[in-house]
């Protein structure tokens, strides 16, 4: 039997926030967001965003922390003070580490429109000023499983070439009928609706909903139309999230 305390730290899912980053970027944001305003250690932050054609992020400073990006729709360029110039496409993903620092811009490729996800990630306090790297990896590189009820590609975790400094899972999940995640003891987490609708634990599940998880347990989730969600969980540092701006102190 679950304790009160466990059962006190549910949520069902709540709706990401739309946040403006300029008049030519905008975002969903699924945490943190006045219907979830914490941080789900160890993790800062995650939103969808949206940029217009030829429009982006001129090169900007990070530190402190992890990202990890993963393209939905259309192409991102990416370049860096490591010297990288990489262009991400749909399904691709790519992890920066900014520890002690990093520089680069991101823009729309080809003039064309694109969305993708985005996920910022702490990074212990004794790792903080690592140095900083990037990884990228197509999508051929990133392995996908077709279960009963699911088709389950692995962005972060078992057997994909992007790894972070915290031990963590992320996968792109599309649900054709029925589909169980389950969060490891002692981790969280979260769901994050890309498209389609469905059901998670039985309450309506679509584009833009987040259920955060603060508890291991299994969640049933089950599909309308195809449901594709992402669903991350991660080790907590159990260290305060201290988040200024581009930089995670």
């Amino acid at each position: 039997m679950e304790s009160d305390e466990q059962t006190e730290s549910r949520t069902g899912p709540v709706r990401g926030e739309t946040v403006r980053h300029g008049p030519s970027v905008h975002a969903n944001r699924a945490f943190p967001t006045g219907a979830y305003p914490e941080n789900l250690d160890p993790f800062v932050l995650f939103e969808r965003f949206y940029i217009d054609p030829d429009e982006g992020f001129p090169m900007h400073r990070h530190e402190g922390f992890e990202i990890v990006t993963y393209m939905i729709e259309g192409g991102m360029d990416h370049e860096d003070s490591l010297g990288v110039a990489h262009t991400a496409s749909e399904d691709e993903a790519m992890r920066i580490t900014a520890g002690g620092g990093i520089r680069h811009s991101e823009f729309a490729a080809g003039g064309a429109a694109c969305n993708g996800l985005q996920l910022w990630v702490n990074l212990p306090r004794a790792k903080k000023e690592a140095d900083p790297d990037y990884v990228d990896a197509t999508d051929e590189q990133l392995p996908t499983e077709e279960l009963d009820g699911a088709t389950v590609t692995t962005v972060v975790g078992e057997g994909s070439p992007v790894e972070l400094q915290t031990p963590m899972e992320y996968l792109d999940v599309r649900v054709t009928d029925a589909w169980t995640w389950s969060i490891p003891d002692g981790w969280s987490g979260f769901l994050y609706g890309v498209s389609g609708g469905g059901t998670v634990d039985g309450d309506d599940f679509g584009e833009g909903d987040v259920l955060p998880v603060t508890d291991a347990r299994d969640v049933e989730l089950g599909s309308e139309t195809t449901l594709r969600l992402v669903a991350v969980s991660g080790r907590p540092h159990g260290e305060p999230i201290r988040q200024r701006g581009p930089f995670v102190l």
